[in-house]
């Protein structure tokens, strides 16, 4: 199963090292990872995604809590959460399905970023399922490259 966990940590060199240095002295993989400082400028926010049961996942967030630096660990459940996540696609293109592209690019919502004769450079966010199709859509006319940021997420607020 995997977990997104929102880790808020004081904005010290060093700091990303420690956290990730944990997950590495475990044994445990990190899908990704994405650290940006908040609206307070002496913290920043992390949020890693990981695959791993509950109960590893407590052990983990326990231990971080042991890390100098980190102030608050958060396990947010994806129907809790917005979460993000931003790509970059560099696809070949041709007169005959540039059109074609296009429209994907439109149904999608997506951005695009660069045009030259033989490619296409596409910018699109969405949540991880919404990535994953785009890329699958974009597959068909053939990837050349892609730059992926890892996601962010936000906790749900009520009003």
């Amino acid at each position: 199963m995997k977990h997104i966990l929102k880790i808020l940590v004081n904005n010290h060199p060093g700091v990303m090292s420690h956290v990730s240095g944990l997950f590495t002295r475990r044994s445990y993989n990190i899908d990704s990872i994405a650290v940006g400082v908040t609206d307070n400028p002496e913290i920043s926010n992390m949020v890693i995604v990981v695959k791993g049961d509950d109960s590893v996942v407590e052990q983990v967030k326990r231990q971080l809590l042991k890390l100098p630096d980190v102030i608050e660990v958060e396990d947010l459940a994806y129907h809790d959460c917005i979460s993000r996540e931003l790509i970059l696609v560099v696809v070949k293109t041709e007169e005959t399905n540039r059109t074609e592209i296009i429209s994907i690019c439109e149904v999608f919502q997506a951005k695009i970023a660069d045009l030259t004769k033989t490619t296409m450079t596409i910018e699109f966010s969405g949540n991880t399922r919404q990535v994953e199709h785009f890329i699958e859509m974009m597959q068909k006319y053939g990837i050349q490259e892609i730059a992926r940021t890892g996601q962010i997420a936000l906790r749900y607020r009520s009003v």
